[in-house]
């Protein structure tokens, strides 16, 4: 069933999606080389709780964590563990919070340290074909004209792999809700959107080939050729003319940069010494 949310239901889904956005800007502060990802993962869970959220993914459907953060060629699902970031990883972090009957659900790529050119520029148009997804997000439009903009983007255009096993989705008293949002297909084809639909749009986009696999726990999804992966979401509402997202990456990029310049600062000190 696809629901049409009101005015009062999009207020609370977008408090849920501000507190997931929340979240991710505490990661992005303590984002460095040498802190193991279960790390992370505690600390979101243990900030989540702090304001009175849930972190949606803990026990859903058995998943372990209260953050999917996915290394590299991991493409979604990654188990935080005692992994230790290192200089030249990416890594995405995919995070819900259920709050007063609601869900929010948003992820973010992040760079560590130095990372090669061309993974960095692929971050950068999974990012921005996001927000070409976002654009189609409109009344009377059909969910494959977010899909064609997406995989128009990064693969006609930039040649990237798009993951066709996992797809966005709808998104509010359920984590995952109808409709699913595929990151490829043709214009005009799908479910008609409504305004007042909301939608998480989330490109997964592949350095090489779209192919992936599922490791034996189930989770894991990684890039068959093991080339690394980006991965951007926002909670997004259907609008007369075009998607608005309620989750929010603008503290989560000042925090990222910040936390780049302190560290780069402090590589310095240390090279000096």
């Amino acid at each position: 069933m696809i629901h049409i949310r009101n005015k009062e239901e999009i207020e609370l889904i977008k408090n849920s999606a501000l507190m997931v956005s929340a979240t991710l800007t505490e990661v992005a502060k303590m984002l460095k080389p040498g802190i193991t990802t279960l790390s992370i993962d505690k600390m979101a869970d243990e900030f989540i709780r702090d304001n009175k959220g849930v972190p949606s993914f803990k026990g859903y459907h058995g998943f372990p964590f209260s953050l999917c953060i996915s290394v590299n060629e991991v493409v979604v699902h990654g188990f935080p563990s005692n992994y230790l970031l290192k200089d030249g990883d990416i890594v995405s972090i995919d995070c819900g919070v259920y709050m007063n009957g609601f869900h929010g659900d948003s992820a973010y790529t992040f760079a560590i340290g130095n990372v090669y050119e061309e993974t960095l520029k692929l971050m950068r148009v999974t990012k921005e074909s996001l927000y070409l997804g976002i654009a189609q997000a409109k009344d009377n439009n059909r969910v494959g004209d977010i899909s064609y903009a997406i995989e128009h983007y990064t693969n006609k255009i930039n040649g990237y792999g798009v993951v066709r096993e996992l797809v966005g989705h709808g998104v509010g008293r359920q984590l995952h809700e109808d409709p699913n949002i595929p990151n490829y297909g043709r214009r005009g084809d799908g479910k008609k959107l409504k305004e007042g639909m909301v939608i998480a749009i989330e490109p997964m986009i592949n350095l090489g080939v779209k192919e992936v696999f599922t490791e034996q726990d189930g989770w894991t999804v990684k890039t068959e050729d093991l080339k690394p992966s980006a991965h951007f979401e926002h909670t997004t509402v259907i609008r007369k003319t075009g998607g608005v997202h309620l989750s929010n990456f603008a503290n989560i990029e000042l925090a990222e940069e910040n936390n780049v310049e302190l560290n780069h600062t402090y590589n310095l000190k240390i090279q000096s010494m």
